[in-house]
C-alpha cells in the first residue's frame, strides 16, 4: 500500500503567510466524499486505538513476569495499531504506515536522527510508535539498573527521548497555527495530530506523575492536548495581531478601519472552523468552543492594549460602540453562518469593569472639550456669519426665529443618543456633561452678545434681541421635553439673560430718546420746530420688533417701553423752567397733549395694554393750559386718584410749572390731599415713584 505523501510530508504553512493570499475553498473540499470516508475512517481509528492500548494497559503487571516492560510497552503499541488495521480494511495512510513499519522498528530501533526525520516530515504517528519504544526501552534498562555505573547515559538517552517528544509538541503548535494560516492544509494532517494526541494519552494513562531522579520527564504523560490547547490560544493571538492597521498619520479612521479588519477576520476564521476543521476533532475536543474563546481573550486583550494608548474623543468612541455594539453583532460573533456552533452567551466581558469604566471616563473627559468647542463654533458663527454681516432673522407663526436654540439640542440630542446606544450610564453622564458646559456657554454668550451691541449701533440689535430671548424659551422648554432634565439652574441664568437684554435695550432706547426728551418745554419745543411725532417714531424704531416676542415677555418688554417715554416725558416737563405767559402755557399744554396722543396711539397700536399711563400727560397738560384756578384743583385731584404714588413734591412742580404761587399751591394740594389718603392704592402700578424731583421744587 502506497502512503500518501500529502498527509504525511506536507509541511506546515509558514505563520507569516499574506493575508490577501487566496482562502481555501472550505465547501467544495468538504464535499469530497473520498476525504470523508479517510477522516471518518481515521475518527474511528484513533478512538478506537486509544481504548484498545487502555485496555492492554490494564493487563500490564500480569505480563511483567513474561516480557521486559519497556520492550513489551512498544510492542504493544505497535501490535494494536496492526490488529486495528487488519479488522479495519478502510484505514488512513498514516496509520497504515505507522503499522507497515513495525517490523523494522522491532527489529532495530531507529536513531535518533531517523525519528527526528520523521517529525519534520509530520510523519509523527510513526515517530512516536518509534519515541514510545526507545522510551520503554530506556525505562526498562534503568529499572534493571544497567546504568548504575554508567548514570550519565541514562541522562542522554532520557534527554534524548524528551527532546524528541518536544520536537512532536511544537509539531503540534505549527499544525494548529497551520490550520487557519494554510488554505491548503490536508484535513488529514489534523486527524493523524487527533489520533496522535489520542494514542499519547492511552500509552501514558497508567504512568506516575512523579519523575524519578536521572530520567527527567521518562514515562510522564505530555499533555498534548493542553499543548494543542495553548497552540489554538497562540494561533488566535497572532491572528489577532494580524489585522491591518494603519497609523494615525496615514488616515484619522485608523481605528475604525482596523476592528473592521478584525471583525471580517475573525468572522472568516470561525466560518472555517465551524464548516471545516471541526470535523476532524472528536466532539470533546469542543473546537467551536475553544477558538472562540481563544480569539475572546485574544481581541480582549489586544483591545485593553489600544485602550491604554493615546486616543482622541472620536477613537474613543469607535472603541466603544465596537465592544458594546458591533462585537456581537451579526456583523461578527453573532453572525447568521456562524450559529449554532458559534455561542456567545457564556463568555466574559470583553473589558475589565475598570477598563470599561476607564474608557468611558476617557470618552467623558474628552467630550467635555469636544462640547465646549461645538458651542464654541455656535458663537463664533452667530458673530461671523449674522451679527457682522447683519443678516435679517426669519419669522415663524409671527416671531423672530434663530437657529441657536435649535443647534444647541443638536448637539447636546447627537451626543447623548450615541452615548446611550453604549450604555444607560454613559448617557446620563454625557447629558450631565451637555448642561454643565452649557451653563458655562450662556454667559459666554450674553457677554459677546452685549459686547458687540455696545460697540456699534445696528439695526439687528433689537431683532437678534427679540429671537435670542425667544430661542432660550424654547431651549428650555426642549430639554424639558426631550431629555427629561432638571431646568432650575439654566432658568435661573436665562432670567438673568432676560433681564440684561431688557436693560440694554432700554438702555439703547435711553440713547435714542434722550436728546428728543431733553428739547421738551425749549423754545424750539414750543415753537414746533420738532416733528410733535419725533419722539414716537424713535420709540416705534424699537418697540415694533417686540410684537414678535413670545409672551409674556414681549407685553412684558412693551409695558417698560410705554412706562419708561411716559416717565421720562413727566421728568422733563417738572424740571424747573422759566415763568410762561398764558399764551405759551396754552402752547404748552396743546403740544403735549398732541404728543401723549400720538405716543399712546403708537404704542397701543404695537399691543401695549399700559392704558393706565394714557390719562398722565393729559392731566398735567390740562392743569397747564387751564384758565381757571378753581379748575386746577378738579385736575389735580384727578391726578392724585389715577396715580396714587403721586408725592407732594410732584404736585407743586406741576403747578409751580402752571404759574401758580407758593401760597395757592399749597392750598391746593392740602384740599386734594385727603382724597388721595381715602384712595384705595389704584390698580397697583406705580409711576410717580420712579420720578427725581429736583430739591427746587420740593419747597414751598
Amino acid at each position: 500500500m502506497e502512503l500518501d505523501t500529502r498527509s504525511v510530508t506536507s509541511e506546515p504553512a509558514s505563520p507569516l503567510n499574506s493575508p490577501g493570499e487566496e482562502k481555501m475553498e472550505i465547501t467544495s473540499e468538504l464535499s469530497s466524499s473520498d476525504v470523508q470516508s479517510r477522516d471518518s475512517g481515521f475518527f474511528e481509528r484513533g478512538i478506537k486505538t486509544m481504548l484498545s492500548i487502555r485496555k492492554s494497559k490494564l493487563n500490564l503487571k500480569k505480563q511483567r513476569g513474561k516480557e521486559e516492560t519497556g520492550t513489551w510497552n512498544a510492542k504493544r503499541l505497535l501490535q494494536t495499531l496492526r490488529s486495528y488495521e487488519e479488522n479495519k480494511p478502510t484505514i488512513c495512510n498514516s496509520v497504515e504506515k505507522a503499522c507497515e513499519i513495525c517490523e523494522p522498528i522491532e527489529a532495530k530501533p531507529l536513531s535518533v536522527m531517523e525519528i527526528n526525520e520523521l517529525i519534520q516530515k509530520r510523519q509523527l504517528l510513526e515517530a512516536f510508535a518509534s519515541i514510545k519504544l526507545m522510551e520503554d526501552e530506556t525505562i526498562s534498562e534503568r529499572d534493571s539498573e544497567k546504568y548504575s555505573d554508567n548514570p550519565q547515559e541514562l541522562v542522554r538517552k532520557s534527554k534524548d527521548v524528551d527532546l524528541l517528544y518536544s520536537s512532536i509538541t511544537n509539531a503540534i503548535k505549527s499544525i494548529v497555527e497551520a490550520t487557519l494560516e494554510d488554505p491548503t492544509l490536508q484535513h488529514t494532517m489534523l486527524t493523524s495530530m487527533v489520533t496522535l494526541i489520542a494514542l499519547e494519552e492511552a500509552a501514558h494513562s497508567s504512568t506516575d506523575n512523579a519523575a524519578r531522579p536521572g530520567s527527567d520527564l521518562l514515562g510522564r504523560p505530555r499533555k498534548w492536548r493542553e499543548q494543542w490547547r495553548e497552540a489554538v490560544n497562540e494561533s488566535a493571538r497572532k491572528r489577532v495581531l494580524k489585522a491591518p492597521m494603519a497609523s494615525r498619520e496615514e488616515t484619522t479612521s485608523w481605528l475604525d478601519l482596523h476592528l473592521h479588519f478584525l471583525q471580517e477576520h475573525l468572522r472568516e476564521d470561525l466560518l472555517k472552523i465551524k464548516s471545516s476543521v471541526k470535523k476532524c476533532y472528536p466532539e470533546e475536543y469542543q473546537v467551536c468552543d475553544t477558538y472562540v474563546e481563544a480569539f475572546h481573550n485574544a481581541i480582549a486583550s489586544h483591545l485593553q492594549e489600544l485602550s491604554q494608548g493615546p486616543l482622541d474623543f472620536h477613537e474613543l468612541y469607535t472603541l466603544l460602540d465596537w465592544v458594546a455594539n458591533t462585537y456581537q453583532s451579526e456583523h461578527s460573533l453573532g453572525h447568521p453562518q456562524l450559529k449554532p456552533e458559534v455561542k456567545t452567551e457564556n463568555l466574559s466581558l470583553l473589558l475589565t469593569p475598570a477598563d470599561w469604566d476607564k474608557l468611558k471616563n476617557d470618552y467623558i473627559t474628552s467630550a467635555k472639550g469636544k462640547i465646549k468647542s461645538y458651542f464654541g463654533n455656535i458663537l463664533r458663527l452667530e458673530v461671523t456669519e449674522k451679527w457682522e454681516k447683519e443678516v435679517h432673522l426669519e419669522e415663524k407663526e409671527n416671531l423672530y426665529h434663530a437657529s441657536l436654540s435649535f443647534d444647541i439640542q443638536t448637539i447636546i440630542g447627537q451626543h447623548v443618543k450615541l452615548s446611550g446606544a453604549i450604555s444607560r450610564s454613559l448617557e446620563t453622564k454625557m447629558l450631565e456633561l451637555c448642561m454643565a458646559e452649557l451653563l458655562e456657554f450662556i454667559p459666554r454668550f450674553e457677554q459677546e452678545f452685549m459686547a458687540w451691541s455696545t460697540a456699534q449701533d445696528s439695526p439687528i440689535f433689537v431683532p437678534y434681541l427679540v429671537a435670542y430671548i425667544n430661542n432660550f424659551h424654547d431651549l428650555v422648554s426642549g430639554l424639558e421635553t426631550v431629555f427629561k432634565v432638571n431646568t432650575e439652574e439654566l432658568q435661573k441664568i436665562l432670567a438673568a439673560l432676560t433681564r440684561n437684554f431688557t436693560n440694554i435695550f432700554l438702555t439703547k432706547l435711553r440713547t435714542k430718546t434722550q436728546p428728543l426728551l431733553k428739547k421738551i418745554l425749549t423754545k424750539n419745543w414750543i415753537l414746533a420746530v420738532e416733528r410733535p411725532d419725533s419722539l414716537a417714531s424713535a420709540v416705534s424704531q424699537f418697540s415694533e420688533h417686540l410684537q414678535h416676542m413670545r409672551e409674556p415677555l414681549g407685553q412684558e418688554l412693551l409695558h417698560e417701553v410705554h412706562k419708561y417715554v411716559v416717565k421720562e416725558y413727566v421728568t422733563q416737563i417738572i424740571k424747573p423752567r422759566w415763568k410762561m405767559n398764558k399764551e405759551t402755557r396754552q402752547q404748552v399744554s396743546r403740544k403735549m397733549s398732541l404728543e401723549a396722543a400720538i405716543i399712546h396711539s403708537a404704542l397701543i397700536d404695537q399691543g401695549s395694554h399700559a392704558d393706565w399711563l394714557l390719562p398722565v400727560i393729559d392731566h398735567i397738560a390740562n392743569i397747564i393750559g387751564e384758565k381757571k384756578k378753581d379748575k386746577i384743583k378738579a385736575y389735580v385731584k384727578e391726578l392724585c386718584l389715577d396715580y396714587p404714588d403721586i408725592r407732594k413734591e410732584h404736585v407743586l412742580a406741576i403747578l409751580a410749572l402752571r404759574g401758580l404761587g407758593r401760597a395757592r399751591r399749597a392750598a391746593i394740594f392740602r384740599q386734594v390731599r385727603h382724597a388721595q389718603e381715602s384712595s384705595d392704592g389704584g390698580k397697583g402700578d406705580t409711576l410717580f415713584t420712579e420720578i427725581d424731583v429736583p430739591v427746587i421744587c420740593s419747597c414751598f
